[in-house]
């Protein structure tokens, strides 16, 4: 298929969509620190994980941006949005935290997609392939 549909910016483009919500979320816990923490705790996550979250967030965010290591950092980051969205979103009575739990399934399988596909042509992971 050699047409716009098959053009590499769109792999480009979705990963950059799928990890900047990770990429900001991660940085607005460094300025929120005190306060995730404690939405942290309340859940019953120790907050002593946080800064594992922040560099998990940030790090993984920014690897699938440029598309380093991407089907790892796909997998894991799959893994994190569906474990942290039972923790923190299960909550069958309450209609926007189910939407926002079926967000962040929705996030898992752009990033299991990602995780199959590969980072494209326009990517370190490709790049590297090639040296």
């Amino acid at each position: 298929m050699n047409n716009y549909l098959s053009n590499p910016i769109f792999i480009l483009i979705g990963r950059i969509l799928l990890a900047l919500i990770f990429v900001m979320s991660g940085f607005g816990k460094i300025f929120a620190y005190a306060g995730t923490q404690q939405y942290m705790e309340a859940f019953g996550i120790p907050g002593m994980l946080l800064p594992l979250v922040i560099l998990a967030e940030v790090g993984l965010g920014l690897a699938i941006i440029i598309g380093f290591q991407t089907r790892l950092a796909a997998f894991l980051l799959a893994g994190f949005a569906v474990t942290s969205g039972f923790i923190f979103h299960f909550d069958p009575a309450d209609q926007m935290q189910t939407i926002m739990l079926t967000k962040n399934l929705a996030i898992a399988g752009g990033f299991f997609a990602l995780m199959v596909a590969g980072a494209g042509p326009l990517s370190v992971d490709s790049r590297r392939a090639t040296e």
